[in-house]
């Protein structure tokens, strides 16, 4: 019996375990509130609260999957399961392409030298070192933006809240989430997979790109330009459009047989708005 035991099973880890369970996989994962692992339980998994969480809680020979997101002294789980690292079969650990800061549109691929600028990003490479410490085959998985149903520039357009900003020379790399369950779960199983990989799709485009084209596809008006200078962004989206860069995806694709169904923004989107518009829909994050 294949486990799967998920530090933080939010969004993306929910994803990948739907897939596993399908295929008989047991699925134990953390949240950091009871009603979370009550949610989690009732998906018909065993879940627990992180902060309860004991070694013996963890089947021996478990693939672990760490999204927990990093405080200032890098993973939380790192830390509280530092000395039972051995006891997995694999470690995946989810983090950013953040970690490599700004290359002005340029390409990021697994040798890049990192530069966060952002404290996020800093942590990201805090927690990634103790994994690497910890477990020298550690798998560390540098994400782009995420997206899929529920959480993406469909529900921003029809709700009204999309904007779209102009930033010359700006660009994103993105992942479907359904793209990124498939990712994980390949790495899953090639168990000599080890080091940095991306898990991207192959077409890096400005944010301005992806609202108008949602816009188009829903039949509904395109929200105008607005500049980056002039726009009321948050903090957390002003720091966002403070890098550029594209995500090579290509050691992923060699070493795995991977590659993104959703091979642009386009794709996805059109699927997403496919999925609501008949009343589909996935599992809610914890």
């Amino acid at each position: 019996m294949k486990i799967l035991f998920a530090f933080g099973l939010g969004y993306s880890a929910t994803a990948l375990a739907s897939n596993l369970a399908k295929q008989n996989w047991q699925i134990y994962g953390t949240s950091q509130t009871k009603l979370g692992a009550t949610k989690i339980s009732e998906l018909g998994y065993r879940g627990f609260v992180f902060d309860d969480l004991a070694p013996s809680d963890i089947p021996t020979g478990a693939h672990w999957l760490v999204s927990i997101p990093p405080d200032q002294h890098g993973c939380p789980a790192a830390r509280k399961m530092a000395n039972h690292t051995v006891t997995a079969s694999s470690i995946t650990y989810l983090s950013t392409t953040g970690v490599y800061g700004d290359l002005g549109g340029g390409w990021a691929f697994e040798w890049t030298e990192v530069n966060p600028l952002r404290q996020r990003s800093v942590s990201r490479v805090i927690a990634e070192n103790q994994w690497k410490k910890l477990r020298s085959n550690a798998t560390l998985v540098r994400l782009p933006g995420i997206y899929g149903p529920s959480r993406s520039s469909v529900e921003r357009v029809r709700q009204g809240t999309a904007r779209r900003i102009d930033k010359p020379g700006q660009v994103f790399s993105r992942i479907h989430v359904d793209d990124l369950a498939i990712g994980l779960e390949a790495i899953l199983r090639n168990t000599d997979t080890s080091g940095v990989l991306h898990l991207t799709d192959d077409y890096p485009a400005p944010q301005a790109d992806v609202i108008a084209y949602t816009a188009e596809l829903l039949g509904l008006e395109v929200p105008p330009l607005q500049t980056f200078d002039s726009t009321d962004l948050s903090p957390m989206a002003r720091e966002f459009f403070t890098e550029s860069k594209r995500v090579s995806n290509a050691r992923a694709k060699s070493l795995l047989g991977w590659k993104p169904k959703f091979t642009s923004f386009r794709e996805g989107i059109a699927d997403i708005n496919r999925l609501t518009a008949h009343g589909e829909s996935t599992s809610e994050p914890m």
